[in-house]
């Protein structure tokens, strides 16, 4: 890593092709499957790339690439668990909740509810409709919106929530 930090290309592309499969076995033995390690390394090696200058050579590289590929991989089965919870893969579930879409009666009731909702965003404050558009119906991140809008992020999440407490409320009791 030393012959890396000084510039030697050729001992940096060695570096890393040598590093994948310590890599591995940080992953391996974290908890990582098999059909995601590569993603882990590939992290791991771009993690390795944009700290490269705080790894000190007097120090041990197996142990700070080890502390990288451990963090790495954790990261990403927090990421894994947390896609996991939102998915919904319950073939009951699909099965008592049909696709209302698919029947004249279906599509009115679909059409209906879509007009209620478009009614209810509207009443909400302006800051809480922007925060909706941008976040919930256009998918921007709370970066990217708040780049948009100029707002800060904590301002987005603030008015988000009262957005959906608002919502939820007014759905919640019509039903």
């Amino acid at each position: 890593m030393a012959a890396a930090q000084a510039g030697d290309r050729q001992a940096y592309d060695r570096l890393l092709r040598d590093c994948i499969p310590h890599i591995k076995r940080v992953a391996r033995r974290t908890g990582v499957r098999p059909e995601s390690l590569d993603d882990v390394v590939q992290d791991v090696l771009i993690t390795v790339h944009r700290a490269r200058h705080t790894y000190d050579p007097s120090r041990s590289f197996a142990h700070w690439l080890g502390a990288i590929a451990q963090r790495r991989a954790i990261d990403h089965l927090r990421h894994r668990g947390r896609q996991e919870r939102r998915e919904i893969s319950d073939d009951l579930a699909y099965d008592a909740f049909p696709d209302a879409g698919t029947t004249p009666e279906g599509a009115l009731e679909r059409d209906t509810r879509e007009r209620e909702m478009r009614g209810a965003v509207a009443a909400l404050s302006p800051g809480q409709r922007e925060a909706v558009e941008l976040l919930a119906v256009r998918q921007r991140s709370l970066a990217e919106a708040a780049a948009e809008t100029g707002k800060t992020k904590g301002a987005l999440k603030v008015n988000l929530h009262r957005a959906l407490k608002t919502l939820r409320a007014r759905f919640d009791g019509a039903e």
